[in-house]
């Protein structure tokens, strides 16, 4: 087969190896290899099984040779987020307290990809216990950005979306509260999706009526995601709820935008500061939805209520996922996570019945927006790529920031609506830089919302820009 093979998509790659073109040990290989020759600079894969790896990717071969129907993604090589369990191979959470654990257990979403026929490599970067939108920790150290090695990658899935950038792998599976999926895939110019609720159950959990974080997928194309989609997507009986999804993940992403009514807001109409360059390229990118037939005006929901819930739930969920880690292990665990279990901590009763008033209205304001708008589209970061030196960004236009979500405002609101989102790549700044367009629909439209990003992706071109590495 032509061409290189760290540069075929999922789709492209998968299709290859189903048609014998390539071997899934020969995709393996190249997938090695390409870890060899780009990791070292940007530090994303932190964690490897080359001879497990081995072992999957010939077993894979020796099914495709004996006819045998084949799983969707057959013989992909993946490396996978290290908040992700994974049985038998190191997952860390990026914790010195987890330095050397090796668990019994694959989470939910690492079981669907094997299943699906995913050949596992190792594990990619994540800030501890997936904690902040940059990805370093005192185990593995900083993951950087492959279109400059001097900035952040994003996070928590930072080291997903440096490796797919850095096309070590077409495909990823990552998380998201508030923007681990989104903020990557704007810093990294890759696709970040974060599903409907339920859609990728997050399993095993200890509360399993929690709705703030999601497990979603990376790509460096809309039609990787929607494959991927195809391989994890679906309910579990261990989970409570989950939203009914319109459409399926397989069907065609080709859609006509005409008459499609698209709310865009700079500033989220509540004055979120956001860098003038990142706003400059993406009221650059409104005209291409303009020609596609789509209509554009600004306007923004009521979110008034967004940092409320947002708050309250995150407070809530980290002092119920880590406040007895944190209580036992106290300075061993970054400031930032004790600071965000403080808070859980102190919540009271009022503070949980406020927030949950407060979600009823957010709820009730998208669902007026979406009465008048299709999709609404935003800024995905605040920021440009910052230092990769810096923990994280404390301003943007002269506007002190006081903690460290408060530069991830832009993604967080959008988490507290519950909707599914996604981040597409949306040009780059005139430093290289790349920036992402974030779009948001309503519950359950999470296949309609792949087709608009797809549409946009198909127009601009931006996802096809490599880094040079």
């Amino acid at each position: 087969m032509s061409g290189a093979l760290h540069e075929l998509s999922a789709v492209e790659l998968t299709g290859a190896i189903r048609r014998r073109e390539v071997s899934a040990r020969e995709a393996l290989e190249a997938h090695f290899d390409r870890i060899d020759a780009v990791n070292g600079p940007i530090n994303a894969v932190i964690t490897e099984d080359r001879q497990g790896a081995t072992a999957l990717a010939e077993a894979a071969d020796e099914l495709i040779m004996s006819g045998a129907d084949v799983p969707p993604l057959h013989g992909l090589p993946m490396t996978h987020k290290d908040t992700h369990n994974t049985k038998g191979l190191r997952t860390t959470q990026g914790s010195p307290i987890f330095r050397d654990f090796v668990p019994t257990f694959d989470d939910l979403i690492i079981s669907r990809l094997k299943s699906a026929g995913v050949v596992t490599t190792g594990k990619t970067n994540v800030p501890e216990f997936a904690a902040g939108s940059h990805t370093f920790n005192e185990v593995f150290g900083t993951t950087v950005n492959p279109y400059d090695t001097s900035r952040s990658a994003g996070g928590s899935s930072g080291g997903v979306a440096a490796s797919i950038a850095a096309r070590i792998q077409p495909l990823g599976d990552g998380s998201d509260m508030g923007g681990s999926l989104r903020v990557p895939a704007s810093f990294c110019n890759v696709v970040g999706y974060r599903p409907s609720i339920g859609v990728v159950p997050s399993l095993p959990t200890r509360n399993a009526w929690a709705w703030l974080a999601r497990n979603g997928l990376m790509a460096r194309d809309v039609e990787d995601i929607a494959l991927g989609m195809t391989a994890i997507a679906g309910p579990d009986s261990a989970m409570p709820y989950a939203y009914p999804i319109a459409g399926s993940f397989g069907a065609s992403l080709q859609r006509d935008l005409a008459g499609l009514r698209i709310g865009w807001s700079p500033d989220f109409g509540l004055g979120v500061p956001v860098a003038l360059e990142v706003l400059r390229v993406l009221e650059g990118q409104l005209q291409v939805f303009t020609d596609l037939g789509a209509i554009v005006e600004e306007a923004a929901p009521d979110l008034r209520d967004a940092d409320q819930v947002f708050g309250t739930t995150r407070a809530f969920d980290f002092v119920l996922g880590l406040g007895e880690l944190v209580e036992k292990h106290g300075d061993a665990i970054k400031p930032e996570i004790r600071w965000n279990v403080e808070q859980g901590v102190q919540l009271t009763a009022q503070d949980m019945v406020d927030a949950a008033l407060a979600r009823t209205r957010l709820d009730a304001g998208m669902r007026r927006f979406f009465g008048r708008y299709d999709v609404f589209a935003s800024p995905t970061a605040q920021v440009l790529p910052f230092d990769a030196t810096e923990r994280y960004p404390t301003s943007v236009n002269g506007v002190e920031f006081e903690t460290y979500l408060d530069w991830m405002r832009s993604a967080c609101l959008i988490s507290a609506t519950g909707l599914p989102a996604v981040s597409v790549p949306a040009g780059f700044s005139d430093d290289g830089l790349p920036v992402g367009l974030q779009l948001a629909m309503p519950h359950g439209k999470d296949v309609e919302l792949l087709q608009v990003a797809y549409a946009f992706e198909q127009a601009t071109g931006w996802a096809k820009r490599s880094p040079e590495l």
